[in-house]
């Protein structure tokens, strides 16, 4: 039988905005009821307005939290369980950018980016998958990024917390596998998608920022959130383990796969003629 989100409980994070905001609606016109998060109270409140606007029949739990905060995240997933019975699909979408050399970069600007980025979906998985097991047909989705297949200069807080999500994703479909748990595992590496995650980013001191977020969002950003959402959820259903997402993505990783390690070489000689230079 083809798995659908009919009747189906679908957690998301980060639904505030952008790809999360995508999803949450796709997911409701499919069928699906909500629970849904994210750290922006307004975001999130807008979100819901949309989906009662555009699914009115969809039922909608929501709420503010951070998905850093251990505790917050398990007393979120309580609710949820409490509010619905049951949770059959989990997508841990929260991210955020740290952009600039590393050399620049504190200790709580790196501390902080790892704690959304890899604890956020190490901490919704915990929580969630013993319910995504109960359901019998669970399904994990972890956002990870094209920059958790490839590196790039001015991103090594990101690329180490999207490498380590793609890690921490396919060692545990593995051992879902071996378990024999009813649970499907998608690891998804988007590439650039018309969001604001890059202009609502941080930056390190020397940035130039305004010139960083002109470049992503004027030259590098190609896909819609909503075509980003629609190709999630329908691997998702599918139990794709991988779903790259946009034709850069395919370029880049393919072009990187081609050229071994010396792809870095590549991407440095690139990325000196394309990306802003530090300011003072």
């Amino acid at each position: 039988m083809k798995r659908t989100n009919e009747g189906r409980v679908v957690a998301i994070t980060g639904a505030g905005s952008g790809i999360g905001r995508a999803l949450a609606l796709q997911a409701a016109h499919q069928g699906a009821s909500l629970a849904i998060s994210d750290w922006n109270a307004d975001g999130l409140a807008e979100t819901v307005r949309l989906i009662e606007a555009s699914a009115p029949g969809a039922k909608v739990h929501s709420a503010t939290v951070d998905v850093a905060d251990r505790d917050a995240m398990a007393a979120w997933a309580a609710q949820v369980v409490e509010t619905f019975g049951e949770v059959g699909m989990l997508v841990n979408n929260a991210g955020v950018t740290m952009t600039g050399h590393f050399e620049d970069m504190t200790y709580e600007e790196f501390d902080w980016i790892v704690g959304v980025n890899l604890s956020g979906v190490v901490n919704g998985t915990k929580e969630f998958l013993p319910h995504l097991i109960a359901s019998g047909d669970g399904v994990l989705v972890n956002i990870s990024s094209l920059f958790g297949l490839v590196s790039m200069p001015g991103q090594t807080a990101y690329n180490a917390t999207k490498y380590a999500v793609r890690g921490f994703t396919e060692a545990l479909r593995e051992e879902m596998l071996i378990d024999g748990h009813p649970v499907s595992v998608t690891c998804v590496h988007p590439g650039g998608i018309k969001t604001g995650i890059a202009r609502n980013g941080r930056k390190t001191a020397h940035t130039n920022a305004s010139a960083i977020d002109d470049l992503f969002e004027k030259r590098l950003a190609r896909t819609s959130a909503e075509s980003a959402a629609a190709q999630i959820l329908k691997a998702a259903l599918a139990g794709k383990p991988r779903l790259l997402i946009g034709l850069d993505a395919h370029a880049v990783h393919q072009g990187a796969k081609l050229a071994g390690a010396r792809y870095q070489d590549v991407v440095a000689a690139i990325s000196s003629r394309l990306l802003p230079k530090p300011i003072d």
